[in-house]
């Protein structure tokens, strides 16, 4: 099957999506992994080789199981009373007792028996209106039938977990604002786009994928690197990473006044970013070696720790030198590595300051949670005229302040203050209506289309003279037209 086509297959190594109702969380697939979700506990192993999209049970011992497509059985008239008036909530209309229920788990009865048991022991059951039984058969099933569906990530996916989970990690950033910059921006392959976000990565994942692989990226970051954790679960094939390139915000304004060097990366911003990558990179290694320790205390490195530490302390002089002459080569190896990674991180610093030199990008898209006027007027040097931006901020003032200042300084048309409204509607027979938690905000964008800034010639006298000339420019052009 080709990979994210309709039927992709989960395999190790995956990042995926588990999805429960209207809960989402990102995980990577690996065996032997226990994965806690919504109160349930299980392995992926036996998800491995399925497609994306299937649905699993929960078994005893953690397994997973591809859920058997049943027919509802309740499909016969069923008793219902026409209102819940006389129903008292004493909490004793439940005849089964909690340990009765657990005994029925113990057993391994299946989640959709058991439920069926909780409605015929309800004394109140009957008397119910059919959309309170409904209710109550929703609220049991979700209680006590471990459903979970694993999901392949994607922008949309994404976007809304993180809007559920930790919307301050993106800003507030909501999905429908997030698809409103994709398409203000005019995001599409072989673009050349320039990124500045402090939403994990997420709205550089979200380019990523409407660009395919194709075109560049070059993401200006603040501090010693960039974030990209929201970025890694979209699960991107190597090449993606190819042409995306990164640069610090500290040296934009030495780029543009021409003084840029790579020599100034103080030892101390690089010692920085190297700590920052490697910790990035060491992460995801120690957790699974963590995990596999502490459910694996028989490996044979966790048996061999503690008798080479005894040994250590007997015959300390003999291994003394030794370990001395190691230290030396590890030394001189780690200066070495450090100097690779230095070039390397020059060359690359080097790489994204021509790509940017060449003021020819696409657009521009900035989603931070820094003020974005400073940002804008900077990074809008290196943007084509005739290409569009978007900036996003979770509150309308800054953008107003943006606004005001790119009307001042000219070389922008078409600049649209917008904010998108969002509502979800709950549709079944009889009962459609709009949800009743509905996002109180998704945030503001400002969007416009770059232009040729005509220096030399004071903005306000500028737009007067266009003014007066206007009218007359076009009457003439009507009385040079051919009859």
């Amino acid at each position: 099957a080709m990979e994210g086509g309709p039927s992709a297959r989960i395999r190790e190594g995956d990042c995926a999506v588990l999805k429960r109702d209207e809960v989402f969380k990102a995980v990577s697939v690996l065996r032997r992994r226990k994965i806690i979700f919504e109160k349930q506990w299980f392995y992926l192993d036996n998800a491995i080789g399925h497609i994306y999209g299937t649905t699993f049970e929960v078994t005893s011992g953690g397994n997973l199981q591809p859920k058997q497509e049943v027919e509802e059985t309740t499909t016969e008239t069923k008793e219902a009373g026409t209102d819940n008036r006389n129903i008292v909530d004493d909490g004793k209309s439940q005849k089964l007792t909690h340990d009765d229920i657990k005994a029925l788990k113990d057993k391994g009865i299946k989640g959709q028996e058991i439920v069926q048991q909780l409605i015929e022991n309800s004394t109140t059951f009957r008397d119910k209106t059919e959309f309170a039984q409904d209710k109550y058969i929703k609220k049991k099933k979700k209680k006590y039938e471990a459903v979970i569906t694993i999901v392949k990530p994607s922008t949309r996916i994404l976007s809304t977990m993180y809007y559920a989970r930790e919307p301050g990690k993106i800003n507030h950033l909501r999905y429908d604002t997030l698809a409103q910059m994709l398409t203000l921006g005019n995001i599409h392959a072989g673009n050349k786009m320039i990124v500045m976000e402090t939403c994990a990565g997420l709205v550089l994942g979200a380019i990523m994928e409407r660009m395919g692989g194709y075109g560049s990226i070059i993401q200006m970051y603040p501090g010693g690197g960039p974030v990209r954790a929201a970025t890694s679960c979209f699960g991107f094939p190597k090449p993606f990473f190819d042409n995306l390139h990164e640069f610090p915000l500290s040296k934009v304004q030495s780029l543009l006044s021409g003084t840029f060097t790579t020599e100034t990366l103080t030892a101390d911003s690089e010692e920085n970013a190297l700590v920052e990558g490697e910790s990035n990179g060491l992460t995801e290694e120690k957790q699974t070696s963590l995990q596999e320790t502490e459910e694996e205390p028989t490996t044979e490195a966790a048996m061999e720790i503690n008798p080479t530490e005894e040994q250590d302390t007997m015959d300390i002089n003999a291994e003394d030198v030794e370990f001395k002459e190691n230290k030396e080569k590890e030394n001189k190896e780690n200066v070495r590595e450090k100097q690779i990674k230095q070039w390397e991180r020059r060359k690359k610093l080097i790489e994204a300051a021509a790509l940017l030199r060449e003021k020819n990008a696409d657009g521009l898209i900035v989603a931070s949670k820094f003020h974005p006027a400073p940002l804008l007027l900077s990074l809008l040097e290196f943007v084509a005229p005739s290409r569009p931006f978007v900036v996003y901020c979770q509150y309308k003032e800054p953008l107003l302040e943006c606004y005001t200042k790119l009307r001042e300084r000219g070389g922008v048309i078409n600049l649209k203050l917008s904010e998108t409204w969002l509502r979800n509607y709950q549709v079944l027979p009889d009962r459609s209506h709009p949800k009743l938690t509905m996002s109180g905000g998704g945030g503001y964008l400002l969007s416009g289309i770059t232009v040729v800034l005509e220096k030399g010639k004071s903005d306000s006298s500028n737009s007067e003279a266009l003014k007066m000339e206007e009218p007359s420019s076009k009457r003439c052009k009507l009385q040079d037209l051919p009859c």
